[in-house]
């Protein structure tokens, strides 16, 4: 590809000869001729002077690169589209394997592909373009919406609804059993039946080994465009609107709400029947005990607004010293009720 079809793909700017020939996508420091780099990050500004692209993705104020430059309001997005243009993932031909087993009253759209050993239960309905791969299993009644993609070893359950162009890695597991028991007078349990619902809204990504619980009653609901990254729980009856993050390990208790664009870092998580107002950002290692607010950013365990954790990390770092000058206020204050005696 010319390097001025890929700055016009791409919305951008070009400085430099359009007629190079882009070939693929590289970081800074591997970067060779016929390859595109990107500078977002001004932490690795240093790299760029020795890189040997033929072309780097850059912001509006970069003046000078040893290529070609395409001017861009948000390199980072940009090099997103570019690597979807000059590397995209390798999507297999449509076809059903012989050695998939699809119950008779299933129906597949147009172009679809299952492959070898996945299970495809009585009532599914597959979209059109849909990739199922080797060793899935889709139970009773599930639907699949048009160009999703189901990773091998995924489970999805009885009647659970995935969207449109849904990506679901390898290993996880839709619509398993809420955690749910009640305790009898003798201190054993009793299961609480989970027959609710599952769905997975539009444009939703799910990372590999993650979890979505189907709640006793009603629904588990993942709103459309949120991604989801490896090892995530997500309880029963949680609703998560749109666009939401969950970093890795991220866990959730059942019936809490996230509003559209909450931020979960990595390896935080929430207690029960809590809500989180829309952009709320949770930090990582955090638990969220109480409901948050819109727009807030909280921290710690439990977790409390950024500022006030940060004080209480710093107060929490000082503890020794204020400990000794508090034994040497003390002893001081002895000495002198001694001699007022």
């Amino acid at each position: 590809m010319k390097l001025a079809e890929l700055a016009e793909r791409l919305g951008c700017r070009l400085e430099g000869d359009g007629t190079i020939d882009i070939r693929s996508v590289a970081s800074l420091d591997d970067a060779g001729p016929g390859d595109v780099t990107f500078l977002a990050n001004p932490k690795y500004a240093a790299r760029l002077p020795t890189t040997r692209a033929s072309a780097v993705i850059v912001d509006e104020n970069t003046k000078a690169a040893p290529c070609a430059m395409l001017h861009t309001r948000d390199p980072y997005l940009a090099w997103a589209e570019a690597v979807a243009i000059l590397a995209p993932a390798p999507r297999p031909a449509p076809g059903i394997s012989p050695h998939a087993a699809i119950d008779p009253t299933a129906t597949l759209g147009v172009d679809a592909h299952v492959g070898p050993f996945a299970v495809i239960g009585p009532g599914c309905r597959i979209g059109d373009r849909v990739v199922i791969e080797a060793h899935a299993v889709l139970g009773a009644g599930v639907t699949v919406g048009d160009d999703s993609t189901i990773k091998a070893h995924v489970s999805l359950r009885e009647g659970v609804q995935i969207g449109r162009r849904v990506i679901l890695h390898d290993g996880v597991v839709v619509g398993s059993d809420g955690f749910g028991f009640a305790r009898r007078p003798d201190g054993s349990h009793q299961k609480i039946p989970q027959t609710g619902a599952v769905v997975i809204e539009d444009d939703v990504e799910i990372g590999a080994n993650s979890a979505v619980d189907r709640p006793s009653v009603g629904v588990t609901r993942i709103g459309r465009g949120t991604k989801i990254d490896n090892l995530v729980q997500v309880a029963h009856g949680v609703h998560i609107g749109r666009n939401v993050l969950l970093a890795a390990q991220v866990g959730i208790a059942g019936s809490t709400v996230l509003d559209d664009d909450v931020i979960m870092a990595g390896q935080s998580g929430s207690t029960g029947h809590v809500h989180l107002g829309r952009g709320a950002r949770v930090g990582a290692k955090s638990a969220v005990t109480k409901d948050v607010a819109a727009g807030g950013h909280v921290a710690g365990i439990p977790a409390v607004d950024l500022s006030e954790w940060r004080e209480i990390v710093v107060l929490g770092r000082r503890l020794p010293e204020i400990r000794r000058d508090l034994a040497a206020l003390e002893a001081r204050l002895a000495a002198l009720e001694r001699q007022l005696k």
